[in-house]
């Protein structure tokens, strides 16, 4: 199977799950439950598949023995405390600047971290060097964020911190990557990863969720009738995540980033166009954007995927 397809694949399957959970917050009027329910239903799921594949069991062995082996740091088993930090971030942006513009911003950030945890092999898949091409596609990446909200800087609802706050959760999630990575080296199980991530991440959540109870700046709103959609997001991530996690081992976190960004940003466009945010549109800047940012992709990874064949 050709990892650059699923590459693209997880790309939509990240816009798709941008779109739901930033809905989910919007509906709630609180991103940090809308966190709380979107890892909350993943973890359920991932539990229901880990009682019926025995390898995620199997897996979870050896990844304590490789743990107990000091083969893998115990800080990489945090990964999806990552995780929940990008999706309490995601559900508070995307109502505000929309699924692409979002997309655009966290890509920025994914690309420019992806080329140091490469360089230092973070991945379990062995270092990979910086080289020309690799910095031009980072570098057309950022640019392509300025170019892709260039027309709304002075709209009046468009937050320029909103857009740091996109490129800072994207460049949290190259790090996840890259652990996820090393997780499922040694726990040679995809679900096992899933699993781990959706445990620390939801604990994450539910500790910040208590301590904002105490102080008085978080509240738990009574969830609404929903359509059943809503509370897809955190299954979309369960299959994401084992997803990435075996894909990253091969091609590294930078080139993973840019098969992915085809998917992400022609998905979350679409999304836009078909059932868009209020107040948010779609402009020549923004596609032109779009296209700086895929034309990064080619220059990075246009030919240099690699297949995997079962």
């Amino acid at each position: 199977m050709r990892l650059d397809l699923l590459a693209a694949l997880a790309g939509v399957l990240v816009a798709l799950q941008s779109r739901i959970n930033g809905e989910l917050a919007l509906r709630l009027n609180n991103s940090l439950e809308a966190a709380i329910i979107s890892f909350g239903t993943g973890l359920i799921v991932v539990t229901a598949i880990s009682i019926f594949i025995p390898g995620v069991k199997t897996g979870t062995k050896k990844l304590i023995a490789a743990v107990r082996a000091r083969e893998l740091p115990k800080v990489r088993l945090f990964a999806g405390s990552i995780g929940a930090t990008f999706v309490a971030v995601q559900t508070q942006i995307v109502p505000i600047l929309g699924v692409a513009i979002f997309s655009v911003a966290a890509i920025a950030g994914q690309t420019a971290v992806s080329l140091g945890v490469d360089r230092w092999g973070l991945t379990g898949g062995g270092k990979k060097e910086i080289t020309t091409r690799r910095v031009i596609a980072a570098i057309l990446t950022i640019i392509a964020v300025l170019v892709s909200v260039w027309d709304r800087i002075n709209a009046e609802n468009l937050s320029l911190f909103a857009v740091v706050l996109g490129i800072l959760a994207g460049a949290i999630v190259g790090v996840q990557r890259a652990f996820n990575g090393q997780i499922n080296e040694k726990s040679q199980q995809s679900f096992t990863t899933s699993l781990l991530n959706f445990i620390t991440g939801m604990l994450l959540l539910i500790f910040l969720m208590c301590v904002g109870l105490l102080t008085h700046h978080a509240h738990l709103s009574a969830i609404p009738h929903m359509p059943w959609w809503l509370y897809s997001g955190g299954t979309i991530g369960v299959f994401y995540i084992a997803f990435a996690s075996t894909i990253v081992q091969h091609l590294g976190v930078l080139t993973f980033t840019l098969f992915t960004v085809g998917g992400q940003l022609l998905g979350s466009l679409l999304i836009d166009v078909l059932a868009p945010t209020a107040g948010v549109h779609i402009s020549w800047y923004l596609i032109s954007g779009i296209v700086m940012t895929y034309l990064g992709v080619i220059v990075s990874g246009s030919g240099q995927s690699r297949f995997a064949r079962k």
